[in-house]
């Protein structure tokens, strides 16, 4: 059988029963006529980024909208572990790689955060089309939920009230004086975050700060690794960790 067309339906509009009726528009309606082609009466896949799935007949199409009824309903259990990672914001083309490979390894979050050594401003609030990526990378690996998005303008000691929220806290530091690897194991059993410094690397003091709030400094290697390098490789991590529980 083939793979059904996915479309992301926000959890607002997310239907309480099969044969419920919902209304999709904007860029889902684009892309599902234009871009696939769909026609009326096709079956698709419809989800909502927080482990809401389901199948949907077209029962009507239009230019700007399209009608769809419910065949139907699952919802997936959260993970019981996951792996948020917190970013020093860094002017960089290549944040849309981020999104797609955090969704794709089924990373539980991203937080940017202001870093001393950060090029620019974090923004205050995160941006539509960061969303946008993070849905289009889910429609193409078929995941059930999408990461959370946030940014923190506070430095580290909002890193630090963060932390309250997980179970283990890391931070990636390129010293010398780190010998301790990153690990599958370590990222296996509940909810971690891991902080990586912006292109420019921590600032010294930012790093002994975390410490000193018991974050538990590791390496990721010999290799000097661009932020969203370091980023991918934790992800890689803490997917085969899951797997592994």
């Amino acid at each position: 059988m083939s793979r059904l067309n996915s479309f992301y339906l926000s959890p607002d509009q997310w239907p309480t029963a099969v044969g419920d009726t919902v209304v999709l528009e904007g860029a889902e309606v684009k892309h599902m006529g234009t871009v696939l082609r769909t026609e009326k009466n096709q079956t698709v896949r419809l989800f909502d980024g927080q482990g809401r799935t389901g199948l949907f007949v077209v029962i009507d199409f239009g230019r700007n909208k399209a009608v769809l009824q419910a065949t139907e309903l699952a919802e997936h259990p959260a993970p019981a572990t996951g792996l948020t990672l917190a970013i020093g914001w860094g002017k960089s083309k290549r944040r849309n790689y981020l999104f797609e490979k955090t969704v794709e390894l089924q990373g539980n979050g991203i937080v940017f955060w202001q870093a001393k050594r950060s090029q620019g401003r974090v923004p205050d609030q995160i941006k539509a089309t960061w969303s946008d990526k993070c849905i289009q990378a889910a429609k193409q690996c078929g995941s059930v939920y999408l990461p959370e998005l946030k940014t923190s303008v506070g430095g580290v000691a909002a890193l630090v009230q963060l932390a309250d929220a997980f179970d283990h806290c890391y931070i990636a530091w390129e010293s010398d004086q780190i010998s301790s690897p990153l690990s599958p194991f370590m990222l296996s059993k509940g909810r971690s975050l891991v902080v990586i410094g912006p292109e420019g690397g921590f600032d010294d003091a930012e790093a002994e700060k975390l410490i000193q709030a018991s974050f538990k400094a590791v390496t990721l290697g010999r290799s000097i690794l661009r932020w969203e390098t370091a980023a991918t490789y934790c992800l890689s991590l803490a997917m085969f960790g899951g797997q592994e529980v």
